[in-house]
């Protein structure tokens, strides 16, 4: 198995989220392809609740939404979907039209242990990069032009200074007609997290950013051509009826006071 930092090691904990669903409420979202590597996963570090596991599916479930508007609003074009810190993520099985052509990114140490589960193929293409160098960007930018292009960020920003993700989004911003999604916390958010990293014995895996408010986010940025399209809650629009009342308690608290939340940005 390869060498992970204490950030890239997470990696397993959104795909468990995503075996869990399948399992348990598919209903929720369903990961056939998460399922097919369950056996293949080293033992976990530290013990999960029901809520924590349909966070990482949930956060899945909210990507996918968005990657497929952007997959439907661009229907007859030869659009791009990029994934940021992908981990071992399966969006592209989950949500592929055919068309569209994926570049996932992560470190190089990440896309090698990606390679021993996924392959690439001529539209899903694995990028090792470092996510605050420009390198990885100019070599892209040649390869997709002015082809409408969504970035998708899940469970990865938390991880970094504030300053670092405005140059990422800024850096971003170079790509023509490009949108961002993410998710993200806030201020409450970030400090029940960094409690939950320690349960599952990921605590070195130090969080810092966080968002309250998204046309704040947005003047900090401090690009033009930057708007905010869409701030909603994490949870708003998943089935409930089946989980455990903790679960549920859990879930709307966090959607009441703002606690995780998914932000929508236009960059260019």
């Amino acid at each position: 198995m390869e060498e992970f930092t204490e950030v890239s090691d997470t990696l397993f904990i959104p795909l468990r989220g995503r075996i869990y669903s399948t399992e348990n409420f598919p209903e929720i979202l369903k990961d056939e392809e998460a399922l097919k590597i369950k056996d293949k996963l080293p033992p976990e570090k530290g013990k999960q609740s029901q809520y924590t596991f349909m966070a990482s599916a949930v956060r899945a479930r909210n990507m996918d939404r968005y990657i497929k508007q952007f997959l439907d609003k661009n229907n007859n074009e030869d659009c791009i979907i990029v994934e940021l810190g992908c981990g071992l993520e399966t969006s592209f099985y989950r949500n592929d039209n055919g068309k569209a052509h994926w570049y996932e990114l992560d470190l190089p140490e990440v896309i090698n242990y990606r390679r021993q589960f996924f392959k690439e193929t001529e539209r899903c293409q694995f990028i090792e990069g470092d996510i605050k160098q420009v390198s990885w960007i100019n070599k892209l930018k040649l390869e997709v032009g002015s082809k409408p292009i969504l970035f998708s960020a899940g469970g990865l920003f938390h991880y970094f200074p504030k300053e670092d993700v405005l140059k990422i989004i800024r850096n971003l911003c170079q790509f023509e007609n490009s949108e961002l999604v993410f998710d993200t916390l806030n201020h409450l958010g970030i400090k029940g997290i960094k409690r939950y990293m320690k349960q599952i014995g990921h605590e070195q895996a130090t969080m810092y950013f966080y968002v309250d408010d998204g046309n704040v986010l947005v003047k900090e940025i401090g690009e033009p051509t930057v708007e905010l399209l869409k701030e909603e809650k994490y949870y708003c629009e998943i089935p409930k009826s089946d989980l455990d009342f903790t679960t549920k308690v859990s879930m709307r608290v966090s959607d009441l006071c703002n606690m995780v939340k998914m932000i929508h940005l236009k960059l260019k």
